[in-house]
């Protein structure tokens, strides 16, 4: 019973970020030399972008398993907050830095769910560390009590 919301909120947390290996960050009408040769842009068009997508979202499915350690439970819902801060940071700075390589203007159409898919991780995550923390304080609480 203590468990299952948070348990909810990391798999939908886990779920949002690895959706990044399916659904891209945008998609250009022009072909490019660099990010949208395939006129997408997505997680497989640079190492890091899916190192830190796949380390977001394992990091929120191993944490649903870590329900007896609260407290750290709790430190890799913030790694996994600032992953998904990090993540359409980076994504913005490869968009630009490889700007200049590119044969022109790029015309990036305005689907962004690629980038909207962190900002449901964040919140779904602070919403688990919300419960975490309640949780956290009502077994606190049932120890006074012995």
């Amino acid at each position: 019973m203590i468990q299952r919301i948070q348990s909810i909120f990391l798999l939908l947390a886990s779920l949002s970020l690895l959706a990044l290996f399916v659904i891209p960050f945008a998609t250009s009408t022009t072909a490019d030399t660099n990010l949208f040769a395939d006129k997408v842009f997505d997680v497989f068009d640079n190492p890091i972008l899916m190192v830190v997508v796949g380390l977001g979202g394992v990091l929120a499915l191993v944490n649903i398993f870590l329900f007896k350690n609260r407290p750290l439970q709790m430190r890799l819902d913030y790694l996994v907050i600032t992953l998904s801060i990090l993540l359409p940071l980076i994504a913005i700075l490869l968009v630009f830095q490889g700007g200049g390589e590119t044969s022109g203007d790029i015309g990036i159409q305005e689907n962004y769910f690629g980038l909207a898919m962190p900002i449901l991780a964040i919140i779904f995550t602070a919403l688990a560390n919300r419960f975490i923390k309640k949780d956290n304080k009502l077994v606190k609480s049932m120890d006074r009590l012995r």
